[in-house]
């Protein structure tokens, strides 16, 4: 169980390099796959809670460091006026309470049942963009929200969906490789 643990923590890294070479999708309003929210949720329901958690400490860390320290670190002539935006480390709220909604399927995910696991990418997904829309919308003092926003969200939202039997196909493999059942229920059903 170690090992698994170890490489979904890795599978998380690698996601933030990869995430780097992700497209937006002009057609759909410019929405795009966010591969390290994928890698994360599919991870949180088959991983045990302290290992979810700190995925989720990694993930935000990460996240806030690829979205927020950007303006910071570039051309000061580009970016003349700071954007009002929260502090550094908020999105590890954000990736805990998406962990937490992930691990309350994981006794259907371990009776094999991993299509609602599946369908929940999409839902948490929505709602950590939500989430975060307010937060910043909030701090910024003007909350206006748009059609274009909210179909921003949805089609990422179901674009990172779609490519979630992706993901649960790769736990799946490497579950096998370390030797770590995912679905410990099933198997113990198909037995009798």
């Amino acid at each position: 169980m170690f090992r698994y643990n170890v490489s979904t923590v890795f599978l998380l890294l690698a996601a933030f390099l990869a995430q780097q070479f992700v497209p937006a999708f002009s057609g759909l309003s410019h929405a795009r796959i966010l591969l390290v929210h994928l890698v994360f949720l599919c991870s949180a329901v088959t991983v045990t809670t302290p290992t979810m958690l700190l995925m989720a400490f990694i993930g935000g860390i990460f996240w806030d460091a690829h979205c927020s320290l950007a303006p910071i670190i570039a051309d000061p002539e580009i970016y003349s006026k700071p954007v009002e935006s929260l502090r550094f480390g908020y999105s590890i709220l954000l990736f805990g309470g998406m962990g937490f909604l992930m691990q309350g399927l994981n006794p259907l995910f371990r009776q094999g049942k991993w299509h609602f696991s599946a369908a929940l990418t999409g839902i948490a997904t929505f709602l950590y963009l939500a989430a975060d829309y307010c937060l910043i919308s909030f701090v910024r003092g003007d909350f206006v929200i748009s059609r274009a926003i909210v179909r921003l969200m949805t089609y990422t939202s179901l674009l990172t969906m779609l490519f979630s039997p992706l993901i649960f196909w790769l736990l799946y493999r490497l579950a096998k490789l370390f030797d770590h059942s995912l679905y410990p229920e099933a198997n113990r059903n198909r037995r009798r």
